[in-house]
């Protein structure tokens, strides 16, 4: 009898404890598409009717690039993209890789983004994290089983500055939001290589894009080391790029290696490819890859 009623006492708390982390992943999982729609909603239309003249100026290399992922010519910039990713994640401090699955929402006109991932952490033991940036003001969070934080950062000048790279660092999954006349303003280094620098909220963030011959963009890098001992991540100070396909009527890179980087090594982080891709403006809807 007694060892009954302790069956039956466990199989209680298991099952409040199963409803519960199912209550609390409902629950996330609405606050992540809360901000996701606070990005969709915020999101002013992007720049139209790029000029030739406009093109022109470009350093050489931006010039190819364009040429290169807009094969049929310029059309109607989408006001965000929406796009989802499978890889390996390794989390901040930690030296092994865990299968992840991703979600992001980047607008094109505005700084804004929402970053979610799950990935498992010892057996049935899984995490859900989450960043976003929008209107100049970032929020990180992680959450073992969606239910119990682990790790929660809110505005600051250094990881809003952060969250503003790490929109530049997503933005060839966007190459609208690289045209001229929007955020971001080239400058000329050499033959492969420009600077793309963006401005928004009172902050200023740079990356080096390195380009191929073809004129794609292969690898996005900061010129100031890391501070690789962070609870987090933050952006990254490098991405590689590659596997271009045509996606309604642009070339976006469909693999990716985000890196910390300092002293000149390269420590990556997250690494994948994209699996769905939706492009999203007033007039056109949502195409799908």
């Amino acid at each position: 009898m007694k060892l009954k009623k302790t069956l039956v006492a466990t199989a209680a708390v298991v099952l409040a404890t199963a409803g519960y982390v199912a209550y609390s992943t409902r629950a996330t999982e609405a606050e992540i598409r809360e901000l996701e729609a606070a990005v969709m909603e915020a999101a002013p239309p992007a720049v139209a009717g790029i000029s030739d003249n406009a093109l022109a100026e470009l350093p050489a290399p931006v010039q190819r690039y364009f040429a290169f992922v807009f094969p049929d010519g310029i059309g109607a910039a989408p006001r965000w993209v929406t796009f989802e990713q499978a890889g390996d994640f390794r989390r901040p401090r930690t030296e092994g890789f865990q299968p992840t699955t991703a979600r992001q929402v980047i607008a094109t006109a505005a700084p804004d983004l929402v970053f979610s991932a799950d990935t498992p952490l010892w057996g049935p033991i899984w995490a859900t994290a989450y960043d976003a940036f929008i209107g100049g003001q970032m929020e990180m969070g992680a959450r073992l089983l969606s239910t119990v934080s682990v790790m929660h950062e809110t505005s600051s000048p250094e990881l809003d500055r952060i969250s503003l790279r790490r929109w530049l660092l997503e933005t060839p999954v966007n190459p609208y939001t690289l045209l001229p006349g929007g955020l971001v303003r080239w400058e000329a280094m050499n033959d492969d290589e420009a600077r793309a620098v963006v401005e928004a909220h009172g902050y200023s963030a740079s990356l080096v894009a390195t380009f191929d011959a073809r004129g794609a963009l292969v690898s996005l890098h900061a010129e100031q080391d890391g501070d690789l001992t962070t609870p987090y991540h933050g952006s990254g100070e490098h991405v590689s790029r590659g596997d271009y396909r045509l996606v309604d009527g642009v070339r976006i890179p469909i693999s990716f290696e985000v890196s910390r980087m300092a002293d000149g090594v390269r420590y990556p982080f997250w690494t994948g490819s994209i699996t769905n891709i939706d492009f999203v403006a007033d007039d056109l809807g949502a195409g799908e890859s």
